[in-house]
């Protein structure tokens, strides 16, 4: 096979669409390991299986990814079966620039990059969005189980331009298994993974399987956690309790390079909201999800493009908020539906040679259509609502040789939501009659453009400096919200006539992915105009307008735009020691903080804090890996107005595993791993001061997990 034919059969993951442009290898680009590999645009990180060395991105070394002109963060599947994330926030949280919303702690905790979440950050599952309601508020969870994921990348930058404005604050994308795109080693693989976890008396089990010679390759996954109420260093947390289930069949029809392939999926939850009125009322939320994915790759032996790709993907999602309400009985308060489709086609053209670089690159058009649809207490948040966004995008990439790249990336956009707009007073307090209302629809033209310059450097560190110009348009939320929203005890109020949010970034960064020391180093400045934010007034609120100023249930929480700017750092670095024989004992080190300021000298409210962490590692080629951290979170001082102060805490983590591989010739069985993982062995009170909970609630205390994970 040739190597172009060869990348064409690469899994197109987030991390490889950075490098869109590129055609070039991945030496001095990726680990050592995947040095062989080339990479036009799927990701490194999820290449075809015979192609990629054993211990490529191997248990415990940081998975640094140099290539790109943007900073990736990656979890590996290794870290899923060790931690068992049950949300996206968690399996994320103590990541450089990383964290999580943690309002339902495992179940509605979602991602939150560099300070900003909600809409700003796209969630995204084998390339298509999750098209759930989880930017509509914290408490509405992701329908996505970590512990099904092959991997999960994190993009910040220029590449985001690929999916659309929402993702002004980044990508996070989960890839698996489920639309497969290459047959398995001995025409089956597959894993099944479970552990227990003690401070929740939780609960997880995972299974999957990947089967086929081709021409059509079958796959099937399916998932169960559960757990009680978490223990805190105050006791244990009331209304916290969690379930879920859900799976995914799938196939897809393998060509000589070429692959189509469509998967359905499904998902169901019920878990509790813990702390304040929502214990009292025994708020629960049973979100269930059901989605239909195709997506597909074509390459072309002759003309001016060498490959076609698609993603399509349809869903329909819902979700009841029950508890006990005013008439004190316990039912359905609330209800959320949420209808979506959206495609993108994508085509790659051929490396241009011109006299000074070779040029690489691809376009691509993608399309969105969203109706939202509210019931009970939610109609009174907010108003049916449709959302529909078309697009184009460009990106560009010379190579001029020397390790010296340059990239450039466009997009336009056209986006329009429809619904219904409520005028309030300027002061947002009743005046007495009924408040006006009309239909109203936004159209609005993002366009956004970016760049960027990447250099090789000796010894293996890679340098890229990257800047972008990006546009979003307002959401729904954001436009026509006009109620009480109990969940997360707010009354929020819409702007319908806010403009396009602006970002202008700049962004350094230094990585390094071979060898003993691995680095992986950015630092970022980013200038809004308009940015859009969820202002407290002050007042308080009960269910209706009326008696905001005099209510005391719920705050007062406009949608409002101000110039801001955010700025800080993301550092990652591993160290390999000493090595004795098959041992190798090493340290690593992370910190990461960033300031978020309006233009009126105020702070922007729930920011993470300052971090800064380190630990010991002993990692072994007979198997063995071990781990003691600390880290720790820097009291948050910078405060909005009504925000109030978050303590820091320490999370000393220690984990020790043991893999035993097995010779498949012998055996369909290629390794088991089990091991023990203390999260929290401080028992500190540790608070989320991004967290609109921060003051109810505590995260969980010390915990300690088993986990067991076979594969073959």
């Amino acid at each position: 096979m040739t190597a172009s034919k060869m990348a064409g059969r690469l899994r197109l993951g987030l991390t490889g669409t950075l490098a869109l442009a590129a055609g070039a290898t991945a030496s001095a680009q990726q680990p050592t390991p995947l040095q062989e590999i080339v990479v036009t645009s799927p990701s490194p990180i999820r290449a075809k299986p015979d192609t990629v060395p054993a211990g490529a991105f191997q248990n415990g070394v940081l998975p640094v990814v140099s290539g790109t002109f943007a900073p990736v963060t990656v979890v590996t599947e290794d870290e899923i079966a060790r931690e068992l994330p049950k949300t996206l926030g968690e399996a994320l949280f103590d990541k450089p620039g990383i964290t999580g919303s943690s309002y339902a702690p495992g179940a509605a905790s979602r991602p939150i990059i560099r300070g900003v979440d909600g809409a700003r950050i796209r969630i995204q599952e084998n390339g298509v969005g999750v098209h759930d309601v989880s930017p509509l508020g914290e408490d509405h969870a992701v329908p996505i189980n970590p512990i099904t994921a092959d991997h999960i990348e994190v993009v910040r930058g220029p590449a985001t331009l690929r999916y659309g404005s929402q993702a002004i604050g980044g990508v996070v994308s989960v890839e698996s298994d489920r639309v497969p795109q290459f047959a398995p080693p001995n025409g089956v693989s597959g894993e099944v993974l479970g552990g227990l976890s003690s401070v929740d008396h939780g609960r997880d089990a995972a299974a999957s399987i990947t089967a086929g010679n081709g021409p059509f390759v079958f796959h099937a996954d399916g998932f169960w956690t559960k757990t009680d109420n978490y223990d805190t260093p105050e006791g244990r947390q009331a209304n916290s309790q969690t379930r879920s289930t859900g799976g995914s069949v799938g196939g897809s029809w393998l060509f000589d390079n070429d692959y189509f392939g469509l998967s359905y999926s499904h998902y169901d939850a019920l878990y509790h909201i813990p702390g304040g009125e929502a214990a009292e009322s025994n708020t629960r939320l049973d979100p269930r999800q059901d989605k239909l994915q195709a997506q597909g790759e074509w390459h072309f032996d002759a003309g001016p493009f060498e490959a076609i790709r698609f993603w399509l993907g349809g869903s329909s999602y819902k979700h009841d908020e029950i508890g006990i309400g005013e008439d004190g009985a316990d039912g359905v308060q609330a209800t959320f539906k949420n209808r979506e489709a959206e495609g993108r086609i994508e085509i790659q053209h051929r490396e241009i040679d011109l006299p000074f670089a070779a040029l690489t690159g691809a376009f691509g058009v993608q399309g969105d259509y969203a109706e939202l649809r509210t019931g009970g207490e939610a109609g009174e948040l907010i108003p049916p609502a449709d959302t529909g966004s078309g697009a184009a995008y460009l990106f560009e990439q010379l190579d001029f040789g020397g390790g010296f790249r340059a990239q450039g990336a466009a997009r336009i956009e056209h986006a329009s939501v429809d619904g219904t707009a409520t005028t309030f007073p300027s002061n947002y307090l009743p005046v007495g009659g009924d408040l006006p209302q009309s239909k109203r629809t936004r159209r609005f033209t993002p366009m956004s453009v970016s760049g960027g310059l990447m250099q090789d450097l000796p010894l293996g560190f890679v340098a890229s400096v990257t800047g972008s110009y990006v546009e979003r348009a307002p959401q729904a939320l954001e436009l026509f919200s006009k109620g009480p929203h109990d969940a997360p005890g707010t009354f929020e109020i819409g702007d319908p006539n806010l403009k396009l949010e602006k970002a202008k970034s700049v962004e350094i960064g230094l990585r390094r992915a071979e060898g003993p020391l691995r680095v992986d180093a950015s630092a970022y400045h980013t200038r809004y105009s308009g940015f859009i934010y969820r202002r407290l007034t002050g007042a308080r609120c009960d269910d209706d307008f009326d008696s905001c100023g005099t209510g005391d249930e719920l705050a007062q929480i406009v949608y409002s735009q101000q110039n801001a700017k955010f700025y800080g750092v993301d550092l990652a670095a591993q160290f390999d020691a000493i090595t004795l024989g098959r041992n190798v004992f090493g340290v690593d080190a992370q910190y990461d903080f960033v300031r978020a300021k309006f233009s009126d000298g105020t702070d922007v409210p729930r920011i993470p804090p300052h971090r800064l962490g380190g630990g010991l590692f002993w990692r072994s080629d007979d198997g063995f890996y071990g781990r003691v951290g600390l880290l720790h979170a820097f009291a948050h001082d910078e405060t909005a107005p009504f925000e109030t102060r978050t303590a820091g805490y320490d999370n000393l983590k220690a984990e020790l595993s043991y893999t035993r591989r097995f010779d498949g010739s012998v055996t369909r069985l290629s390794s088991i791993t089990v091991g023990l993982v203390g999260d929290n062995l401080l028992n500190d009170r540790i608070r989320n001061s991004a967290s609109f909970k921060k003051d109810e609630i505590l995260l969980p205390g010390a915990n300690v997990r088993a986990f067991v994970r076979a594969k073959f």
